[in-house]
């Protein structure tokens, strides 16, 4: 589903990219960056995980690790300031 739902939070502040090949940066392939802090938190540094099209966007599927660190993230966004 696209757009707002009770059920999601929104992550503000992440920037993405279609990053074309580039000896400069060594990109060897053209490929998407997805870059948040917030989401370091949940995917971290060398880990793969599953991703997929949708209607309106991307789907990131998460591994059960992932998952948990998820679910931190969502209460920790979800607390009363």
């Amino acid at each position: 589903m696209a757009g707002p739902a009770k059920s999601k939070i929104e992550i503000k502040g992440v920037k993405v990219y279609l990053h074309k090949k580039d000896p400069e940066t060594n990109s060897r392939i053209m490929h998407i960056d997805i870059e948040s802090e917030e989401l370091a938190k949940v995917i971290h540094d060398k880990e793969a995980t599953y991703c997929a099209g949708k209607p309106g966007g991307v789907f990131i599927g998460l591994k059960s690790s992932m998952i948990k660190r998820a679910e931190k993230l969502a209460e920790e966004k979800e607390r009363p300031s």
